[in-house]
């Protein structure tokens, strides 16, 4: 069965040095347990790659005493990267990590992300941890797909956001039914356009899941995450707002909304 579990980005302020008194690892972990999840996806947190193996171990320690699963998510393909993280995984028994194909200083063609991906694709493998390239504006959809396709490992496929590819102008709809066959982790965040003042164009950015563009329902048709053991991952794109104070309470809403919503399906 899949699970629903909660991303950094979830507590994307409230991990950042935008607030006065920044949650760590252990902390967003108990929070996560209190609101009755069991998963969650650290994902693109920089402290984690500085960590001494002593120091994750005790993350794992964390998740392991509040009964959490843990995943990884990253950016670049790098093989000394991908070794690092795999490394990482190893430690705290994440059986999965996301990553992006473009970092800066680095942006590989079709054929060298194939031959990094099926150069280390046999050491994931051996450890059971599963690699999904996200979908997002940088890197077309077609082009991670036929990475995917030429590597052919049952361990490499796709983290499905369809929110990231608009600004790439590739509609939702048609990413979610291009990856569909190849999606080992899901991304839940919503997304909508609104206005600018003076209606000089608009801002693209997120919404409380269930209020903005993600045809929610079509995407779970496509991609049958129950049937397929595909966890789905909630995430925001919340903008800063006037206070901190505010910043952080629509923050801990947008999550409770998120998750009743996808209890509720």
């Amino acid at each position: 069965m899949s699970g629903i579990g909660l991303s950094s980005y979830a507590f994307f302020w409230q991990l950042s040095d935008k607030v006065s008194a920044p949650l760590d690892l252990h902390q967003v972990l108990e929070r996560t347990a209190g609101l009755g999840v069991d998963l969650f996806q650290i994902c693109d947190y920089a402290p984690l790659e500085s960590m001494a193996d002593r120091e994750l171990k005790a993350v794992r320690a964390t998740a392991d005493s509040l009964g959490i699963a843990l995943e990884l998510g990253t950016k670049g393909i790098r093989p000394e990267h991908l070794q690092k993280f795999l490394h990482i995984a190893g430690i705290l028994d994440a059986p999965l990590l996301r990553t992006m194909f473009k970092v800066p200083g680095h942006s590989p063609t079709v054929d060298e992300a194939t031959a990094i991906l099926a150069g280390m694709l046999p050491a994931f493998e051996a450890a059971g941890v599963k690699v999904a390239v996200e979908t997002y504006e940088q890197v077309p959809t077609a082009d991670v797909l036929e990475v995917i396709r030429r590597v052919a490992s049952p361990s490499l496929g796709v983290c499905s956001d369809p929110a990231n590819t608009v600004a790439a102008l590739e509609m939702p709809r048609e990413v979610i039914d291009a990856v569909a066959p190849y999606v080992l982790n899901m991304h839940i965040k919503d997304f909508a356009f609104s206005r600018k003042e003076g209606w000089v164009g608009f801002t693209y950015s997120g919404a409380p899941l269930g209020e903005g563009l993600l045809d929610y329902d079509y995407m779970v048709r496509k991609l049958q995450p129950q049937e397929r053991n595909i966890n789905q991952i909630v995430e925001h794109w919340l903008p800063r707002q006037d206070s901190e104070a505010e910043t952080i309470r629509l923050e801990n809403q947008w999550t409770a909304q998120s998750l009743d919503f996808l209890r509720s399906k």
